[in-house]
């Protein structure tokens, strides 16, 4: 089966040397959910748009329905929906006539969706003009233009940022409700770990350009875990790093916290045949602190040396 999305060696800087993708490689697949995490800068919104078309990669291949975006950037488009934080609508435009310009570019809008989705946004009164709405408002609207024409694909980048709490669960919430279960592929980048845990499917998180980490939700839960080693008894994070399993290690005062893949009482066995190293801390951690620890700063550390 051809892959909805597919990245592959994907290269993208935008001042020499300094790469923001640096051969970035993984696929999606029909249906699939997808969390597209990484710090600020980390490239997910430059990937995002080489998937839409609006950049060319420049090195390796990005095909979407088995189709290039910037080739055939009409036939993929017309079966993507896309939210972006900073999505700009046309502020003298009210919404019945954004709505109808949208239901002319896609033939499959679905009108009775349409109205379930203003009645559900008390935003009935649609002949309000985009610049009166709040940010909430416009989000939501935004992402109706991207739903009402029920895509293959459905593409948010960090689309609920500046939204309360219970407003940015509203957003994700809908999306998932109605397209997730019909179908429709959902990748979507988010600083907030809360919506990544509450939407579930996979995790992609791109670090230093590349992909550090690409497993099930559930599977990081239940497969990953950070050694606490004290730096007395290892003499650098690269000694870590080469032991199987072992995604990165950083120093946090007189410790290295090293995340490994496996469970704490799998890890503490091994660390103790490989480095004879006995009694170390190892414990399973919230996504939130495993990405910290995976992205983090070393700066701390390398400051108490």
């Amino acid at each position: 089966m051809t892959p909805i999305l597919e990245f592959h060696d994907i290269e993208r800087s935008f001042r020499r040397g300094v790469p923001v993708l640096n051969g970035v490689t993984f696929s999606m697949s029909e249906g699939e959910v997808l969390g597209l995490l990484g710090r600020n800068g980390s490239g997910k919104t430059t990937l995002i748009r080489i998937a839409m078309g609006m950049l060319f990669p420049q090195a390796g291949t990005v095909r979407v329905f088995g189709l290039s975006p910037t080739d055939d950037p009409v036939a993929v488009k017309k079966r993507i929906g896309y939210v972006a934080e900073e999505q700009v609508l046309p502020a003298g435009s009210n919404i019945r006539e954004l709505f109808a310009f949208h239901r002319y570019l896609f033939p499959t809008w679905d009108s009775k969706l349409e109205r379930q989705l203003l009645d559900r946004f008390s935003l009935a009164g649609n002949s309000q003009k985009i610049k009166q709405l709040s940010k909430g408002q416009a989000r939501q609207v935004a992402l109706m233009c991207a739903v009402c024409h029920r895509p293959e694909l459905l593409i948010l980048d960090e689309p609920a940022g500046g939204l309360d709490p219970a407003a940015r669960r509203e957003f994700l919430e809908t999306s998932i409700q109605l397209l997730n279960r019909e179908g429709t592929a959902i990748l979507f980048s988010s600083h907030h770990m809360n919506d990544v845990e509450r939407l579930g499917g996979r995790v992609v998180l791109l670090d230093d350009g590349k992909v550090r980490l690409d497993r099930q939700l559930d599977q990081i839960h239940e497969d990953h875990c950070v050694a606490m080693i004290p730096r007395s008894a290892v003499p650098d994070a690269a000694t870590l790093e080469r032991l199987p399993g072992c995604l990165r290690a950083r120093p946090v005062f007189d410790d290295w916290h090293a995340v490994f893949q496996g469970a704490p009482d799998a890890v503490r066995r091994e660390l103790l045949e490989t480095l004879g190293l006995d009694g170390i801390r190892c414990v399973s951690v919230p996504l939130e602190e495993l990405f910290v620890e995976l992205v983090g700063s070393n700066r701390l550390g390398e400051a108490s040396s």
